[in-house]
């Protein structure tokens, strides 16, 4: 069998083993939407990085350094950016809020600053774009394994459903916590020592260089296409529920200020690798078929066994750790926001314990299934993160400022900028105006919606 193989079938079973072995002590929905608030820096840290360097932010990255050269710092370098507002605006703020009145989920806050409608109307919302996301590292799992042993795409998605549904499912958001401290060190690890060995195989800088002089001056230009980047990612990765949700876990709020901002100078400095990555990819390989392919294929025919493998398993790491995130949101706002609220209201703790677990079973199966009808990883995430920003931002950071809001409001907010976000999407192809972009503008006029019902 394939040496890369069967080293990520036995890192997988690694995963899956410890996430069962934390899952032990979860026995309550508290212990496993929020791990009984008992984060620590470190894994608070660590359950947020890897979250955040998932599929878009590797597999992803690299496609787009590999098509558009050095720019494609913005897709990772944008998040970084909002997860420094979710570090000193948002998140302290929210923490507080969610330890006054015992809030797990996105959900609990809009309705304790909305009330119900809001809540049912946003968690069915997000609850289907998440499935695109969850989707997203699917298809970047399947791409490293077609790359590594010609592993069909089906297969491929389907592993990876498996490993992180496994371990999500025994322990919640304390399961992942830990399971991602592993994931972050292969992670940084693989990808640290891959960037030199790759860009030494192209003649270092030189080749960069030589490639931006063939393709043209865009290709080395960094501020190409950064405002859209900027208005698409950095929105969404300050109020993004599975982030958020993580931060509920905090101890305290020093933690959530100190994890948090380290959490976005990480990603700062890693969104550099991937883009470099894929533009020594594409000097040793310029005509490949799908750009998807241009991170695991320069893994596998370019680094030393050991090497190659060590930056296959990174890659798996992040795509699994994000996975396992999307999965976080499926399982907690089905559960929580949509059975428990509207289903079921006189449900034990139990019974919620386990439709939490029954939908991350249930999200991880239609994970796949999306996953098998597109292509493109960053095509299946910027609807996501689309969505989540123009039904979001705006309802999340006037609940925290302002508390005579109510659910008029915000659903003329959600109802605006959503129906803005599709109208732009369609007429322009998702170009949008200039700088105007179909999520900037559905922020835009969600944000006028909600000011206007507010003053009437």
């Amino acid at each position: 069998m394939n040496p890369h193989l069967v080293i990520i079938l036995i890192y997988s079973l690694a995963q899956i083993l410890l996430g069962v072995v934390i899952g032990r002590w979860v026995k309550t929905t508290g212990a496993f939407f929020v791990a009984g608030r008992s984060l620590s820096p470190m894994l608070l840290f660590a359950t947020l990085l890897a979250a955040n360097i998932g599929a878009g932010s590797t597999v992803g990255a690299a496609s787009l350094g590999y098509r558009s050269g050095i720019s494609a710092w913005w897709w990772v370098g944008s998040a970084g950016i909002g997860t420094f507002a979710l570090a000193f605006w948002v998140g302290p703020r929210i923490w507080r809020v969610a330890k006054e009145h015992d809030l797990q989920t996105m959900g609990d806050f809009l309705e304790l600053r909305y009330g119900g409608t809001a809540r049912g109307v946003v968690s069915s919302l997000l609850w289907v774009a998440t499935l695109f996301v969850l989707a997203a590292q699917l298809i970047a799992v399947a791409r490293v394994l077609e790359a590594v042993a010609d592993v069909p795409k089906f297969w491929g998605a389907l592993m990876g459903g498996v490993v992180m549904t496994a371990y999500f499912t025994a322990g919640g958001l304390l399961s992942s916590a830990w399971v991602n401290l592993v994931q972050l060190v292969v992670l940084y690890l693989g990808f640290l020592l891959a960037l030199p060995v790759a860009l030494r195989s192209i003649g270092g800088f030189e080749g960069i260089r030589d490639l931006g002089a063939t393709v043209g001056d865009a290709y080395l230009d960094p501020w190409v296409g950064g405002a859209r980047f900027l208005a698409l990612l950095a929105p969404a990765f300050i109020v993004s529920p599975g982030l958020i949700q993580k931060v509920y876990g905090a101890r305290d709020e020093r933690t959530v200020r100190l994890a948090v901002s380290l959490c976005a100078v990480a990603l700062l400095i890693f969104a550099w690798i991937p883009p470099l990555l894929g533009m020594a990819a594409r000097v040793q390989f310029p005509d490949l078929a799908n750009p998807d392919l241009a991170l695991p294929t320069l893994l596998v025919e370019r680094m030393p066994l050991l090497l190659g493998t060590l930056g296959l398993a990174a890659i798996f790491s992040a795509e699994v750790s994000s996975a396992d995130a999307a999965l976080f949101m499926l399982s907690t706002s089905l559960s929580r926001d949509l059975f428990q609220r509207f289903l079921r209201p006189k449900a034990t703790d139990a019974s919620v314990l386990r439709a939490a677990r029954l939908a991350a079973i249930a999200g991880g199966a239609l994970g796949v299934v999306i996953a098998l009808l597109f292509e493109t990883v960053i095509d299946t995430l910027t609807i996501f993160y689309s969505i989540l920003s123009v039904s979001l931002f705006v309802p999340v950071v006037a609940g925290l400022h302002y508390r005579k809001t109510g659910a008029v409001e915000a659903l003329a907010g959600i109802g605006a900028g959503v129906a803005t976000l599709l109208a732009v999407q369609l007429r322009t192809a998702g170009q949008g105006y200039g700088i105007w972009t179909p999520t900037l503008l559905g922020m835009a006029v969600s944000a006028v919606a909600f000011v206007l019902v507010r003053r009437r």
